[in-house]
């Protein structure tokens, strides 16, 4: 128990992962076993780092994955109670990390789950049908319990996003503590206009790669322009996206109505 609070702390403290570590980017201690994308310290060496990021290689219930055939159920919908935050906004050497202001929340199957942070990767994480998106953002939420939700929304390349403009504009270029960009923003604004998801049990993306994260990937991309694109992958120029992992035995869903 006492090992998992721990890895709920590396999640939050400053997130993947994302989701995200909550998925899990956080700002990591200077203690903290050096991980990579790339390399002897990349995703198919972080469980051989250090024994508490052994589920990032023996686990079963790992994420991101290849969403496809999924069951399609009507499911109950999530509940967005997103307000407006300062952008808060970090660079971890990992991600671009906004800590949310208090208050905003979810609500899934009556369950409460607090924002606390979004960040994103480029390319996506989560692959549909094996397409790979231009990027992927994270909301990490968590509940009184210590539950991990994370809502995934896929990016892909159209028109100039205004809603995206606050984070994608104000993106430190290097590693930086959090800093108050001076602009506020609402992650409803981000989220696509139909919200049905694909559902499922996974992980933090980043280690630890703890499991037991409530996965809610957006099953309909929002567009952000080619500019918007290039800032993000302009920090990370070899990707900070995890590779796919096995589904295994894991019930997989869609979200069939509104």
């Amino acid at each position: 128990m006492k090992l998992q609070k721990f890895r709920v702390v590396i999640l939050l403290a400053a997130t993947l992962v994302a989701c995200a570590p909550a998925n899990g980017e956080s700002s990591h201690a200077d203690t903290s076993p050096h991980w990579t994308y790339e390399g002897e310290e990349g995703p198919e060496h972080w469980g051989d780092l250090d024994p508490a990021y052994m589920v990032c290689g023996a686990g079963k219930n790992q994420s991101p994955i290849d969403v496809a055939s999924p069951a399609e159920q009507d499911l109950a919908n999530i509940v967005f109670h997103y307000q407006l935050s300062e952008v808060n906004i970090l660079n971890n050497g990992h991600t671009v990390q906004v800590n949310y202001d208090a208050g905003s929340y979810i609500e899934l199957d009556s369950i409460r789950y607090d924002v606390a942070q979004f960040h994103y990767h480029a390319p996506s994480e989560h692959a549909v049908d094996g397409k790979l998106f231009a990027a992927e953002l994270h909301i990490v939420h968590k509940s009184a319990d210590g539950n991990l939700a994370v809502v995934g929304i896929l990016l892909d390349e159209g028109a100039q996003n205004d809603a995206y403009l606050p984070f994608t504009e104000n993106l430190p270029a290097k590693e930086s503590e959090a800093t108050d960009a001076g602009v506020t923003i609402n992650a409803a604004d981000l989220l696509p206009a139909e919200q049905t998801s694909f559902r499922y049990s996974g992980s933090l993306t980043t280690p630890p790669c703890s499991e037991g994260v409530n996965w809610l990937l957006m099953t309909t991309p929002v567009e952000i322009s080619t500019e918007q694109i290039e800032a993000l992958t302009s920090l990370f120029e070899e990707g900070n996206n995890r590779p796919v992992q096995p589904l295994n035995d894991r019930p997989l869903t869609e979200d069939s109505t509104p």
